[in-house]
């Protein structure tokens, strides 16, 4: 039986909770190693904010780059039928013909870092609507306040999405919602069930 995806229990832990989702969204419940969820909250929200508190500056770039290592090792080790894909730079981009593009159309699903609020997150880009569109599940429960066309709520989806934005958005270099912004900050980890 597949889960329900989750929302954030804090205002910091998008990265572990998107990551979760992600293992979520590709494996029934009766499949997922408990393993894999111990590890991925204990290598998320690795970062310290300005006044040195732990986890209150989410989670790095370094900790998304070792999930994907590590995730493979432990597939490998284990024999837990799963793949992962770092990508960034300029490499990061949600177009046709991308490898993020070929993870989706292939049944996996990615952890997109973009921009909420003017902040980073993370996103789980789940599905291909159109080839402009893509359904993402935003772990921040909150009503949206979207100005502009791009972006839509999707309601009855829980175990899939629950916003859509346009590729023309979450390909952007700016600070919008869903924007990955400037490619040198660009980062997504692409996942496959095998």
């Amino acid at each position: 039986m597949k889960n329900l995806l989750n929302y954030q229990s804090s205002e910091y832990d998008c990265g572990p909770t998107s990551m979760t989702n992600a293992i979520r969204y590709l494996f029934d419940r009766e499949e997922i190693a408990p393993g894999i969820l111990k590890h991925i909250w204990v290598m998320g929200n690795d970062t310290f904010c300005d006044e040195g508190q732990i986890g209150k500056h989410g989670t790095s770039k370094a900790s998304m780059r070792y999930m994907a290592a590590w995730l493979n090792a432990f597939g490998k080790g284990c024999k837990f039928p799963i793949h992962a894909e770092f990508l960034e730079l300029e490499d990061a981009v949600v177009l046709p013909g991308t490898r993020t593009w070929q993870c989706l159309e292939e049944g996996g699903c990615a952890v997109m870092r973009c921009f909420s609020g003017g902040y980073g997150h993370y996103v789980l880009l789940t599905r291909i609507l159109s080839d402009h569109e893509i359904g993402l599940f935003d772990p921040y429960e909150e009503d949206p306040e979207f100005e502009g066309e791009g972006r839509r709520v999707i309601e009855g989806e829980p175990r899939v999405m629950n916003r859509a934005a346009s590729t023309e958005i979450i390909n952007g270099a700016d600070e919008s919602d869903y924007a990955m912004g400037q490619p040198e900050i660009r980062e997504i980890l692409l996942l496959w069930k095998q």
